[in-house]
């Protein structure tokens, strides 16, 4: 306890007596590095207590004794307070010990700080002797030049006082002019420099204006007299533009007092340099012009042998030099410069603007040039693209800048500049138009419209500046057209495309049609064929209207443009390209219809088939859905009349009608050949007795057959009138009905013919007329209808063209009846093909020389064998 109470916070020997505020002064501070160090609030003193400062168990007071001190712990405090005061000691000796460490490190740092101030302040005062001593010599310096300059101007002397008499005597002349007649004539130069001042009029000479007056004329005198050394230094050094300033100021001056020896010799000297400036100031617009890095040109010879400015340059050896308007402008504000130098010195403005536009005419020449090459017919042709950014970062930057540039130039020359400019700007893009219009003409072939709707976008970009820059030459409605006329184009390519495409799907279809079919394997149905066409064709629709939707894309420049969002949506899209398609396709279609000596070859039924089908869906709903489509996707804002759907869908009907006519036509004539020739080739005086159905009978059913499976795969089965119950056990022969009985039985007699003829032509006028080439509808009935009554009404009218004898009626019997058991299902009524067939049999026992017909169980019975 007492080492522990040993190095307490007493005074210490060296404490003062005179300073009593001292310990409280620590007691703070002792409180304040308590809170600092979060020791207890308890230890502290109590706020309202006062400590008796001679107590001497007070470990802060100046009395403190530790043997008083611990005595009065033992007897006052238990063995536990006494170990937590031992505690408290201890942490208070240690807070103690921190605060001194502190205290001396802040100490320490102080002194470094010191040390080092003083350490910079040596060094400053030794920086400051050096400046001191270099003052010192510049001084010298200045005073070396001054008496330098004083025995100069002592040389100079007599020749400014004679320039000062002359200007004295020229001013006095001049006064007395005013004063008409009254002067002095040399009473100014003898005043020299007296004159009265400014402030007021003055009673006396004033000295000091007197002496303003004159250093303010020598100073004039000696500018004067140094302008043409002033000048030509200028010149060398390339002041072009303080020589000139030095000029006006002193054109004036010259050119009043020009009569005066002194200054018409100074005017002469001046001139000439001023020439000599002029001159190089041409040569350096020249070389500006021409891209030259360094467009100061060699002088002339002497002052004195002039060279025109006209004369020729030597050509440019830096080719990768751009000039002004190539390179962003960096010799824009040089030119400016230049033509404002010798607009000042009074060279004509109308010559400076021809020959900067000759010289940006032979720089635009040769980008068109380089770009025409490009477009020979020996070099390939350049990407479309490639080409366009050639061409705007050529040709159309080069065109801004020369716009630009001599608009800042000449912008003071008035409508006649800006009419060069623009008859300038108009030629030159005019041939630029020329070539851009030439490479898109090679794109016919091409069929990515991302790439061409690129290059139209940059190419409208690019001249959109110089078209703003300079309206009057109209070349932001140049490309405007060129762009229209390049999507014209291209929407009748993409039709072009379009009508191409169906004509190589009908290729492809007489290529399966015809292609050999392997054993044990079938070739592609119709169905499937219709299938794939109509979904070749539409996708090849979509495609091109993708295609050419770019054209109307947000982020193209030109979309926002009157043709773009109406004439093109419109007319161009739906009408154009759709619309035309659909009726090209209906057009080709028909053609199908013409005779074969028209067509260069016969036309398989199956197309004309399926071109009809292909028809019909288009005119039942796929032109109603392409046209949504197209006007979905081309919205436009114009009110131009457009075609109707119903006008469409009509024309498709009324092509899918021909188609199928065509078709019943051509199968009819297939079957009817076969019948025609089995009549005509065939004796049927001398034939035998029938045992068997013809052959040919047997190939018209199977084809009729196939041709109703064919039909079949592509129409509907359409509506049948109600079928008797007898319809195949029906046997042909000439007594086949009572009314045929009656008209009949008295006419198989040599003694009557013509009142069989009689009855018969009178029995068809009351009998139900047949139209053979009735209008076709779109189901299988009545195809397979309108084919069976050409080919029945061919075998009635070949029956009626030969001669029969007995058993050639009986074979003619025996065959209607074979056709009559197989045809009826096919057709909608079957009393049209038992009335043809009757006819047939009857014509034939009119024809027949012994008309003695088979009985009808023999004739069922070959016909069910056969």
């Amino acid at each position: 306890m007492e080492a522990a109470a040993g190095p307490g916070p007493g005074p210490g020997p060296g404490a003062s007596p005179e300073e009593p505020e001292a310990p409280e002064r620590r007691r703070k501070a002792h409180g304040m590095l308590k809170l600092y160090y979060g020791l207890p609030e308890a230890e502290a003193a109590a706020p309202g207590a006062t400590p008796d400062p001679r107590d001497p168990t007070d470990l802060n007071g100046a009395h403190f004794d530790p043997e008083v001190f611990l005595d009065k712990l033992r007897k006052e405090c238990p063995l536990a307070q006494l170990m937590d005061s031992e505690t408290d000691m201890v942490r208070q000796i240690r807070a103690l010990d921190s605060d001194m460490q502190t205290l001396v490190y802040e100490n320490y740092n102080k002194f470094i700080c010191a040390t080092d101030t003083i350490r910079k302040m040596k060094n400053d005062f030794r920086k400051m002797e050096d400046e001191m001593d270099r003052l010192a010599a510049t001084m010298a310096v200045i005073t070396d030049f001054s008496a330098r300059i004083s025995a100069t101007l002592q040389d100079r002397h007599e020749r400014i006082t004679k320039l000062a008499g002359a200007a004295g005597a020229g001013r006095g002349g001049g006064a007395a002019g005013e004063r008409g007649g009254r002067g002095r004539g040399g009473a100014a130069a003898e005043r020299g420099g007296r004159g009265r001042c400014r402030v007021g009029p003055c009673p006396r000479r004033c000295p000091q204006s007197s002496f303003a007056g004159v250093h303010a004329l020598l100073r004039k005198l000696q500018f004067l007299f140094e302008l043409p050394s002033r000048l030509t230094k200028c010149v060398e050094l390339g002041a072009y533009g303080q020589a000139v300033r030095y000029q006006g100021r002193a054109r004036a001056v010259l050119q009043q007092y020009q009569h005066l020896p002194s200054f018409r010799a100074i005017q002469d000297d001046c001139q000439l340099i001023t020439a000599r400036l002029a001159q190089q100031l041409r040569h350096k617009f020249r070389y500006r012009l021409l891209g030259f890095p360094s467009p100061q040109p060699p002088l002339p010879p002497g002052p004195r042998q002039l060279v025109p400015w006209y004369g020729p340059l030597p050509r440019p050896v830096l080719t990768s030099v751009s000039p002004p308007y190539r390179d962003g402008g960096a010799g824009a504000p040089e030119l400016a410069e230049c033509v404002e130098l010798l607009l000042a010195l009074g060279e004509p403005a109308e010559e400076l603007c021809d020959e900067f536009l000759a010289h940006a005419r032979g720089r635009l020449e040769g980008e068109l040039g380089s770009l025409e090459a490009e477009l020979g017919p020996s070099s390939p042709a350049p990407d479309v693209l490639e080409f366009t950014d050639r061409g705007g970062s050529g040709f159309v930057s080069g065109l801004c800048q020369v716009v630009a540039s001599y608009q800042e130039l000449f912008s003071a020359q008035g409508p006649a500049g800006v009419e060069k400019l623009v008859a300038f700007a108009r030629e030159l893009g005019s041939r630029y138009f020329a070539l851009v219009e030439r490479r898109l003409a090679r794109e016919q072939g091409s069929g990515d419209n991302s790439l061409l709707v690129r290059a139209l976008d940059r190419f409208h970009r690019r001249l959109r500046a110089p078209g703003t820059m300079l309206p009057a030459a109209g070349l932001t409605e140049g490309a405007t057209e060129i762009v229209e006329r390049a999507a014209r184009e291209r929407l009748g390519q993409h039709l072009q495309g379009l009508c191409a495409a169906f004509s190589g799907c009908l290729t492809d279809v007489r290529q399966a049609l015809a292609a050999p079919r392997l054993a044990g394997k079938e070739g592609p149905g119709l169905g499937e064929l219709l299938a794939s066409v109509s979904g070749a064709i539409l996708g090849h629709i979509k495609a091109s209207l993708a295609a050419v939707h770019l054209f109307t894309a947000k982020d193209v420049s030109f979309s926002n443009k009157a043709y773009f969002r109406g004439e093109f949506c419109s007319q161009g899209v739906r009408e154009g390209l759709i619309v035309g398609f659909i009726r090209s396709m209906c057009q080709t279609a028909r053609g199908f219809c013409d005779s074969p000596s028209e067509k260069g070859g016969a036309t398989p039924p199956a197309l004309l088939l399926l071109l009809s089908r292909l028809c019909l869906d288009y005119e039942t709903s796929t032109i109603s859905y392409i046209l949504t489509l197209t006007d979905e996707q081309f919205l436009g804002q114009d009110h131009s009349p457009v075609t109707p759907v119903s006008a469409l869908c009509g024309e498709a009907r009324e092509t899918a009608r021909r188609l199928l006519t065509h078709y019943v036509k051509v199968q009819g004539l297939v079957v009817s050949q076969m019948l025609r020739k089995s009549v005509e080739t065939r004796d049927w005086l001398t034939t035998l007795e029938p045992r068997n159905v013809r052959a040919v009978m047997k190939r018209v059913v199977e084809d009729t057959t196939a041709i109703d499976v064919q039909v079949g795969l592509l129409y509907e089965e359409g509506v049948r009138k109600a079928q008797s119950s007898d319809s195949s056990k029906r046997t042909f022969s000439v007594y086949s009905s009572s009314r045929q009985q009656g008209r009949y039985a008295p006419s198989y007699t040599p003694s009557a013919p013509m009142d069989t003829n009689l009855l018969s032509n009178i029995q068809k006028l009351f009998s139900e007329r047949i139209d053979v080439f009735s209008p076709v509808e779109f189901n299988k009935v009545s195809v397979l209808t309108g084919i069976i009554k050409i080919s029945l009404k061919t075998l009635l009218e070949c029956v009626r063209l030969r001669t029969f004898g007995r058993y050639g009626l009986q074979q003619v019997q025996v065959d209607c009846h074979f056709l009559q058991l197989y045809l009826w299902r096919f057709v909608a009524d079957e009393e049209l093909v038992h009335l043809l067939l009757d006819e047939v049999v009857a014509s034939a026992a009119l024809r027949c020389l012994d008309p003695v017909p088979m009985e009808p169980s023999v004739v069922e019975v070959i016909c069910e064998r056969g």
